[in-house]
């Protein structure tokens, strides 16, 4: 396991794509992220790593079967249900949490995913890079995972980053129709 503490935020596309280059710039097979104030809980962790050596993405996935979230108001749950069913409509991918980020990826579908051409930021970055991998030919098997909410802290999630989704979304959709993904 290795932990990288950034000096100054930057957004999450950004911390992600730092921790991805860091994970495989060493020998790491199998590279997890997941939120860090276990609202994922790390008993999934095995799941996923099975779930891996059959896919090459392992998503934990609330919005499956045996999934759930626990704490949330209606509000926040139509918001991230909504962009969800948005998101899996509009890219025509067949995966129910496109916006999660408890996942377990194998190191080569990284390495087919040009990290640095990554364009997003905030939650809509955790769709655009599974949408890249989806592209990319990889398998992505879903793993039901029950979301706990924080106890302690804010959430992040604000309309500027609800609302930065929607135009993401339909990009990605056009940039791949014109051969431009």
């Amino acid at each position: 396991m290795r932990v990288v503490h950034r000096q100054r935020k930057e957004g999450l596309g950004r911390a992600l794509v730092e921790g991805f280059k860091v994970a495989l710039s060493g020998p790491y097979q199998r590279i997890f992220t997941m939120d860090a104030d276990f609202s994922h809980d790390p008993k999934y962790l095995p799941e996923l790593r099975k779930a891996a050596e059959s896919a090459d993405v392992a998503v934990g996935a609330r919005y499956v079967r045996g999934g759930g979230v626990v704490g949330w108001g209606p509000m926040r749950q139509i918001v991230s249900r909504g962009g969800n069913f948005y998101a899996r409509t509009v890219l025509g991918v067949p995966y129910h949490d496109l916006t999660g980020n408890y996942r377990c990826w194998r190191r080569t579908t990284l390495e087919r995913i040009a990290l640095d051409t990554l364009r997003s930021d905030g939650y809509v970055f955790q769709i655009e890079v599974l949408y890249r991998a989806f592209r990319s030919g990889a398998q992505v098997r879903e793993v039901p995972i029950r979301f706990r909410d924080r106890t302690r802290g804010k959430s992040k999630m604000t309309t500027r980053i609800v609302m930065e989704a929607w135009p993401r979304v339909l990009e990605l959709r056009w940039r791949a129709l014109t051969g431009k993904l």
